[in-house]
C-alpha cells in the first residue's frame, strides 16, 4: 500500500519505479471501463496511472477517483488526476497532471505543495519554464499522430526529446500516438517515462500487453 504523504516520498517512486505511464480513456476502450482498464494495468505491474475522464460530472469523476485511490493504494501505485486540483484532493491523489488550459501550475502548487504536479509541455518555452512554474516533471508531446487531441496538427516527432529535455533538469514523461513498436527509437533518445492511451485501453489483453511495455522499457533502461 502507498502511504506516501510527501512529495519526496511520491517522487521517489516516480523517478525509481516508473516505466510505462499509463492513461485513462473509457471513450476509447472498445467497450470496457475504466475500472476494468485499472485492474488490468495494475495486475499487469504499472507503477502509477492517471485518471483522465472528460465526460463524466463531478459526482461521477469523484466516485470513480475514489475506486481509483483504493485500487493504487492497494497496488501500491501513484495515482495521478487529470486536469483536476479538486477531485485529486479530495480523494488524497498522489499528484495532478495539468495543460496548458488549466489551473496554472503556479496555483496548484501553493494550493497542493506536497502533490506531484505534472505539465504538459508542447513547446520549448513551456519545457524550459517547468521548474519555475512549480512543476514536478513536464511531459512532453505529442510525438506522433494522437486520437485522443482533437484538432491537432503539430507533432514533435521523437528527435525534439532530447532538446526538449536539456530544457530542465525535471524528470519528463513522452506522450502522443506511441505504440509497441516506437519504443526502441524512444528509449534510444532519452525516454524512460512513457505515457500511453490507446495502445493499452484497445489491447486484446491490457495486462499482458502493459508488462510487455514495462519490460521493454525497463530492459532500454539499463
Amino acid at each position: 500500500m502507498v502511504t506516501s504523504t510527501s512529495l519526496h516520498q511520491r517522487m521517489d517512486i516516480f523517478l525509481h519505479q516508473v516505466t510505462v505511464y499509463p492513461v485513462s480513456c473509457q471513450a476509447l476502450g472498445n467497450g470496457r471501463s475504466d475500472e476494468q482498464w485499472l485492474d488490468e494495468v495494475l495486475a499487469g505491474g504499472a507503477r502509477i496511472v492517471q485518471l483522465r475522464d472528460k465526460e463524466a460530472n463531478d459526482r461521477e469523476l469523484y466516485e470513480k477517483a475514489i475506486h481509483f485511490r483504493r485500487q493504487t493504494e492497494a497496488a501500491g501505485a501513484l495515482l495521478i488526476i487529470n486536469n483536476r486540483l479538486d477531485i485529486a484532493l479530495a480523494v488524497n491523489a498522489d499528484g495532478i497532471h495539468l495543460g496548458n488550459s488549466d489551473i496554472p501550475a503556479e496555483a496548484a502548487r501553493a494550493l497542493a505543495p506536497e502533490l506531484i504536479i505534472g505539465v504538459s509541455a508542447n513547446t520549448i518555452e513551456q519545457a524550459a519554464t517547468a521548474k519555475t512554474r512549480g512543476a514536478s516533471y513536464f511531459n512532453i508531446g505529442p510525438i506522433y499522430p494522437t486520437k485522443t487531441k482533437k484538432r491537432l496538427t503539430t507533432f514533435l516527432g521523437p528527435e525534439a526529446i532530447p532538446t526538449f529535455a536539456a530544457q530542465c533538469q525535471l524528470p519528463f514523461t513522452v506522450m502522443g500516438g506511441i505504440k509497441f513498436n516506437h519504443l526502441q527509437e524512444l528509449t534510444k533518445v532519452g525516454a524512460r517515462r512513457i505515457a500511453v492511451v490507446t495502445a493499452l485501453t484497445q489491447a486484446d489483453n491490457i495486462g499482458t500487453e502493459t508488462s510487455r511495455w514495462i519490460n521493454f522499457i525497463s530492459n532500454s533502461n539499463r
